[in-house]
């Protein structure tokens, strides 16, 4: 009879240990088949809209990674985009400054509570004394959004923009009300160097790119154009794409739109917002840079976001939502003949990302379709 019971027993175990070996081939084979698919749906849809090339970055923690280019570098005897072809990130480069203050307050490097004045003596005495550094980071400045693109955009060095700030009265005290910035969002990196003693683009090349092997990544005009293997931008006459000149202007901002990336590389970025780099990013910055500072009500008007997204905020270089019922880090990216996206689901292990040599709004899209199929997926397939 005893042994009777046993043999029952390691049977019941066997056949539960089967049943989990065959749900986790389903689910592998249910993810397998939908980045297929969506792959061949970015092909179509690129196709469509004759957008001369692409790069796209997915990773699962349980099943892999993607990176893939398609079309061309530029339009007209342009190099096949490959994994390695350096793409603009845009403001996705606002993802990096996040993480890196992040990473720097977890390790007692920089204050993110502390006044920007504590840093830099200009704010001293002025109307935005008060301003402390997570306001940078979170776009809870006070001051009008986009304060000074047109700056960025002329001939001025960010050294001389900056310090017109002081002079642009604030619609709110800082903590109050949201404005997207691009040069107060760059005084980060100031405020990084005189608190280190290291500048901004030496934190990300020694201490985020190289440990994380980001091979083609990197900060800066020089380093876009350092060999061929570069997406030129493209925009959009009355029918076809015209390769446009590659600009310097938001490179001057570097924080908020310096860095380039391949495909491979944004699989690497992905998987370190995921965790998979506690070393480069531990679990404290991951946090530190996913609290939710700000309150972005107009996210919710989005019209590719509206029918999902129930709550929007702004973290630390990180947009973060409830979409669906999910917690969806993201973060988009637009300058001339670019665009960029971002996604982290972090919670199912997620990360997603999708650069663009053109100024299409197919991006918007391409992305909502993404993160909505790749839920629906996952919870279709849970584990019984």
């Amino acid at each position: 009879m005893k042994s009777l019971f046993i043999f029952s027993k390691c049977l019941l175990l066997m056949l539960l240990s089967h049943s989990v070996k065959s749900n986790e081939i389903d689910r592998a084979k249910a993810w397998e088949h939908f980045v297929n698919d969506y792959s061949k749906q970015v092909r179509q849809k690129l196709k469509e809209k004759s957008v001369p090339g692409a790069a796209l970055s997915i990773t699962h923690l349980e099943f892999g990674d993607l990176a893939k280019g398609y079309g061309r570098t530029k339009v007209k005897k342009g190099r096949q985009v490959n994994g390695k072809t350096r793409f603009r990130l845009a403001s996705v480069s606002k993802t990096f400054a996040g993480s890196l203050a992040a990473k720097l307050a977890a390790e007692n490097r920089v204050d993110l509570d502390k006044y920007v004045a504590d840093y830099l003596p200009i704010f001293l005495d002025s109307q935005y004394s008060g301003l402390r550094v997570y306001h940078l980071l979170s776009h809870s400045s006070g001051l009008v959004p986009n304060a000074y693109d047109n700056l960025i955009e002329s001939r001025m060095s960010y050294q001389d923009i900056y310090p017109r700030l002081l002079k642009v009265d604030r619609l709110c005290r800082p903590g109050i009300c949201y404005g997207y910035q691009n040069v107060m969002f760059s005084l980060v990196g100031n405020v990084i160097e005189q608190a280190t003693g290291l500048s901004y683009e030496t934190w990300l090349n020694e201490f985020i790119f190289k440990p994380l092997r980001m091979k083609d990544a990197g900060v800066g005009y020089a380093h876009m154009i350092q060999d061929e293997n570069y997406a030129l931008p493209h925009v959009k006459g009355r029918k076809y794409w015209h390769t446009a000149k590659l600009k310097k202007h938001y490179y001057k901002v570097a924080p908020a739109a310096g860095v380039n990336a391949s495909a491979e590389d944004m699989v690497v970025w992905l998987k370190a917002q995921l965790g998979l780099y506690p070393n480069v990013l531990s679990l404290d910055a991951l946090t530190i840079q996913s609290r939710p500072f700000t309150r972005t009500q107009r996210e919710l008007k989005r019209r590719v976001w509206r029918k999902y997204v129930d709550h929007a905020h702004y973290g630390l270089g990180w947009r973060i939502y409830d979409f669906a019922g999910e917690t969806v880090y993201y973060h988009s990216g637009w300058v001339q003949g670019y665009r960029t996206d971002v996604v982290v689901l972090p919670y199912l292990g997620i990360g997603f990302s999708l650069l663009l040599n053109a100024e299409s709004g197919v991006i918007n899209q391409l992305t909502t379709n993404f993160i909505r199929d790749a839920i629906a997926v996952v919870r279709e397939n849970e584990p019984q």
